[in-house]
């Protein structure tokens, strides 16, 4: 990836006015924090197969281990580490438990954000 080099501002200038009216529209930091955590989650590529996966459709352990080709208990513990995140939720029918994602936002953040690299690699 090629990278222009980064421009820097020849004078030391601060806009209070631009200032005052970031500073009343940022979030507090709480929020910021748990928007990094989950984009900390979906920084491992094994979880983002996963989350591709299942923004598809709900599937079992199984299924996802034959699809990734990696072992039921690494996907096991990648579904974990999902739950506990609030990106995927799970439900048993009988003793076959399914995995999807938790709502429509995550599907929606994780294509937006594959939208976003494909364009960047067409472009």
């Amino acid at each position: 990836m090629d990278r222009e080099p980064l421009e820097v501002c020849e004078v030391s200038v601060i806009h209070e006015d631009v200032l005052t009216r970031v500073k009343e529209k940022m979030p507090d930091e709480e929020p910021v924090y748990e928007v990094s955590e989950l984009f900390k989650v979906f920084g491992d590529s094994t979880r983002a197969r996963i989350i591709c996966a299942l923004n598809i459709e709900e599937m079992c352990v199984c299924d996802l281990a034959a699809l990734l080709n990696m072992s039921q208990s690494a996907i096991s513990h990648q579904l974990r580490l999902l739950k506990v995140s609030r990106i995927v939720k799970s439900r048993k029918q009988g003793r076959v438990v399914y995995y999807s994602l938790d709502d429509a936002h995550i599907g929606q953040i994780f294509a937006m954000a594959f939208d976003h690299v494909m364009e960047e690699m067409e472009g």
